[in-house]
């Protein structure tokens, strides 16, 4: 019988994704035989911006979207994605507590080159569990299973399109929270950016 909670990998995955891990006492396998499936967290991000939510894209290579493993899909630099989402970054934290704290450490993940998706993405999340003191032992799935307990499972279970309308969040302190209120469910780095350290007691 299945024990593990499998999480999928995400691109600076929303803070209920966190929750999630924590509730699950950071024991987890990662899903790497799935099949890509398209429009979720996998390959976008969602920060806090002046106007609001604000989606930032990763681009695959075509061809990845269909029937690929989650594993072999690859980045596409067709267009200079990175530096459009550092740029991003910048424009809605860099007034935050906590941007200069993380800068130097976060901004080569957005000038280094990355094939794979997959490789890209752990290595962001191996640098958040850093920043929330966590050191959890990272395990892999070999195969894809279907047939795994519902409450185990959560490769579907944090929806991109339905990011907010997940477990009510305690709001805390973001930039733009007198313009637009508190915004739930950003990415991560909106948490550590106006939390920093504390970030992990938030969790």
């Amino acid at each position: 019988m299945h024990t593990s909670a499998i999480f999928p990998l995400f691109y600076l995955p929303p803070v209920s994704y966190f929750s999630a891990l924590n509730a699950q006492n950071y024991e987890f396998l990662l899903e790497k035989e799935e099949h890509f499936p398209k429009q979720t967290f996998r390959n976008r991000t969602r920060v806090y911006s002046p106007n609001g939510p604000l989606d930032l894209f990763l681009p695959v290579i075509k061809g990845s979207k269909y029937h690929t493993k989650m594993k072999d899909v690859r980045i596409s630099y067709d267009f200079k994605w990175q530096r459009l989402h550092w740029l991003s970054m910048e424009s809605c934290y860099r007034n935050s507590p906590y941007f200069e704290y993380y800068e130097d450490e976060l901004s080569p993940f957005f000038q280094k080159r990355y094939e794979f998706l997959f490789d890209y993405n752990l290595e962001l999340l191996q640098w958040i569990f850093k920043q929330l003191k966590k050191s959890p032992v990272l395990e892999f799935t070999t195969e894809y299973e279907k047939d795994i307990p519902a409450e185990l499972d959560f490769r579907n279970k944090i929806q991109f399109k339905n990011a907010e309308q997940t477990t009510p969040q305690k709001p805390y302190t973001q930039v733009f929270g007198e313009r637009h209120g508190f915004l739930p469910n950003m990415s991560i780095v909106d948490l550590l950016f106006n939390q920093g350290p504390q970030a992990k007691h938030y969790l």
